[in-house]
């Protein structure tokens, strides 16, 4: 089963902003004099904001959601929760006015061809693959319940009933989304996330059908993601991770895009060889 889905977006765990702001600068690691220099408010006034003592206006409380690196959906709801109104907006995927998005996200996977790549949003779930990564796992029994919408990839790619037996280095790489995982949930805080991660970390040996493969030790390198082709070889890949460097909205600041690139002349010669098979099958 693919488990339950992700909770919704929760209100600020604390019931006041002063907390929230309290809560977020101790997870950065900072004290209240080192917040004050950065941003330019009196350690005083901070102190008051963060007790509830004074209340935050809007330029303030933006300037220390910025100088705390929150991202820009949980800077709206913190900004909401003060009575004032988001910095940035948000739309869905499906909006019109991120057409630009969708367009660059298209040619970027397009202009990837013959090698695959994904994009996701910021709870990992399915926007787009383009061919050469359909054609990579299209030989996988893959559960149908992990194919329901929305397609999460990386529930789909590390469950023993999704694509887990494709990886031929399965362990090392469980290891890395799992940690990658978890650096994203604490740095966001976000509970779909957190949600995520319990249910990744409950995929390791459950009746996976391949060896699990070693896991990294610390401080150990991690080599190229290994994958069994079609053919029955083994295709090396490097892998590069993409954000858009200047969103101008929530949605599209959370989209990333994975793409692929052979590590090997052999991996290389056979995604050529994969695109020529795809496209004599369109013309037949």
């Amino acid at each position: 089963m693919s488990g339950p889905p992700a909770p919704a977006d929760a209100a600020p765990s604390t019931t006041d902003v002063g907390g929230a702001l309290r809560d977020w600068r101790q997870r950065r690691r900072m004290t209240q004099l080192e917040l004050a220099l950065e941003s330019g408010v009196s350690a005083r006034h901070l102190s008051f904001l963060e007790t509830g003592r004074s209340r935050p206006g809007r330029e303030t409380l933006l300037r220390l959601l910025r100088h705390l690196d929150l991202p820009y959906r949980e800077q709206n709801r913190l900004l909401l929760a003060a009575g004032h109104a988001p910095a940035v907006p948000e739309r869905s995927l499906e909006d019109p006015a991120l057409a630009p998005v969708h367009e660059a996200l298209d040619l970027i996977l397009a202009r990837h061809d013959p090698y695959p790549g994904v994009a996701f949003d910021r709870r990992w779930d399915l926007v787009a693959a383009n061919p050469p990564m359909l054609a990579l796992i299209a030989g996988v029994a893959v559960d149908p319940d992990l194919l329901e919408p929305p397609v999460n990839v990386l529930r789909l790619g590390l469950h023993p009933r999704g694509l887990a037996p494709l990886y031929a280095n399965l362990g090392f790489w469980r290891s890395h989304f799992t940690g990658r995982l978890e650096r994203q949930a604490e740095a966001s805080r976000d509970p779909g996330l957190t949600a995520l991660l319990e249910e990744v970390r409950s995929f390791s040996g459950l009746g996976e059908k391949s060896e699990p493969g070693p896991v990294p030790a610390d401080g150990e390198v991690l080599g190229p993601l290994k994958v069994h082709a079609p053919d029955g070889g083994v295709l090396s890949f490097l892998g590069m991770f993409a954000t858009f460097d200047t969103p101008f909205e929530v949605t599209s600041s959370e989209l990333a895009v994975e793409l692929l690139f052979p590590a090997d002349g052999s991996t290389g010669e056979a995604l050529e060889k994969l695109a020529a098979e795809r496209a004599r099958s369109r013309g037949a």
